[in-house]
């Protein structure tokens, strides 16, 4: 066998059972192997061996008290798998589906993806197995707070960032923060995602579903063309979703669908800026079902399916990992879609994702397109830095510079290796190279 595949199995061996976390990893290591056999010095420093393996892997109970007064008993996680080029910096995930696989394979990602923002970012991912849907806002306070006794001790403003991600809006952020600074008596940046009045940035909401859409423009102008009256799905209907139909809009494309867990919404003349609006009250303050967006304004609503059957110019699957099977992506090409920007991690699985790179379509894989959310994250920690905040114009001038930077990069890299416009391998090997240099030039870590 060769390096790469002697490395998939030890990646197998060592981590039975976590089919996700493999599925990241064979992705990254087949992808970047040309760039191991031009160097060398990747292949004497080990580093297909060492960047596999998470520096640190913390795993420990979260005790709490619900509203009846019964103890509940949750799992909680941090993978810090990289800091070779700073801190760690990974959000945290609140969900039933939490577990080992999952965040490992986030954090992998998370290495590849903070190394091509430009920022001095490491990798990480954390969160816990516990659900707050349905929960009150006292259990959810009383659970970020044991979540938070245990966590605050492997996390700093120079060591470890934590974030949000799904399931952990301003909400928790809030708790989580307040019992951080309760318990080591400092206000510093150690979370991103905070309130604008105490510490956030502007355009951090945004962020991860305005970059997709500029990687999409960035992606469109290599074709010599615009957004401007594009048909486009999106899936998901929590910030990603809400930001890129918003940024959509505001570039003249025409999105048609939203989703949920329990289905998807088409809506066939186009989500408005006023129907988009509702749909944000639904969910981020009614905490209610996509289907009510189609009692409301009249839409089709399939349950238990996902948009990808609905004719399209593009896509933006926004919801969670493996949404797009090989069927789904196979569908979406029959059907005219020509350009795909992930903005959630990793939603297509490896069977569409070479369907997309056989037909040569538009695709921004999620470590590259979905960087913007991180690189925001990135801002808002220079700004606790410095002790300043910038305008909302600042902060997104600063987030389209990173994605054209992250697209540019990206797109060479994949020339330079001799398969130009393949920005998955482009993107794995331009964020591997930064990474891995840095580990070489700091000796045996």
């Amino acid at each position: 066998m060769g390096l790469i595949q002697d490395t998939l199995e030890t990646v197998r061996r060592r981590n039975a059972g976590e089919p996700e976390f493999f599925q990241a990893v064979t992705e990254v290591l087949e992808s970047i192997e040309p760039a191991i056999q031009r160097h060398k010095k990747y292949r004497d420093g080990r580093i297909l061996d060492r960047i596999v393996e998470p520096e640190r892997q913390l795993i420990f109970r979260v005790p709490w008290q619900d509203d009846k007064g019964q103890i509940q008993v949750n799992r909680g996680f941090r993978i810090q798998f990289n800091s070779a080029i700073g801190p760690y910096k990974g959000g945290l995930r609140f969900h039933p589906t939490v577990c080992a696989s999952i965040l490992k394979f986030l954090g992998f990602e998370q290495v590849f993806k903070n190394s091509l923002t430009t920022l001095p970012m490491g990798g990480a991912k954390g969160g816990s197995d516990f659900d707050p849907k349905g929960k009150s806002d006292a259990e959810v306070m009383r659970f970020c707070q044991s979540f938070m006794t245990e966590l605050f001790r492997h996390i700093g403003p120079d060591t470890d960032v934590p974030a949000g991600d799904i399931g952990v809006g301003g909400r928790e952020i809030g708790f989580l923060f307040g019992q951080y600074k309760r318990l080591v008596n400092e206000f510093s940046g150690v979370l991103t995602g905070k309130g604008l009045n105490w510490g956030g940035s502007l355009i951090r909401p945004e962020a991860t579903g305005y970059g997709a859409v500029y990687f999409a423009q960035e992606m469109l102008k290599t074709r010599g063309q615009t957004l401007q009256g594009k048909v486009c799905v999106v899936s998901g209907s929590g910030n990603v979703a809400q930001y890129t139909i918003e940024k959509l809009n505001q570039l003249g494309a025409k999105a048609v669908t939203l989703s949920d867990s329990n289905g998807f919404i088409y809506d066939k003349d186009g989500i408005s800026d006023e129907k988009l609006a509702w749909a944000m009250d639904l969910k981020n303050v009614r905490r209610g079902r996509i289907k009510e967006y189609a009692d409301k304004f009249g839409a089709e609503y399939y349950a238990g399916k996902r948009p990808w059957g609905i004719e399209c110019d593009c896509a933006f699957p926004s919801a969670t990992q493996n949404e797009i099977s090989g069927e789904d992506a196979k569908t979406l090409l029959d059907n005219g879609c020509f350009l795909v920007s992930e903005g959630a991690n990793m939603p297509t699985d490896p069977e569409g994702i070479e369907q997309f790179l056989a037909k040569k379509i538009l695709y921004g894989p999620g470590k590259a397109a979905n960087a913007g959310g991180v690189a925001t994250s990135g801002l808002e920690m220079s700004q606790n830095s410095m002790r300043l905040s910038w305008t909302r114009e600042e902060v997104d001038q600063r987030l389209h510079r990173i994605m054209i930077t992250i697209h540019k990069n990206a797109y060479d890299t994949s020339v330079e290796y001799g398969q130009p416009g393949n920005l998955v391998m482009g993107a794995n090997i331009a964020g591997f190279i930064k990474v891995a240099d840095a580990m070489l030039d700091q000796g045996l870590v």
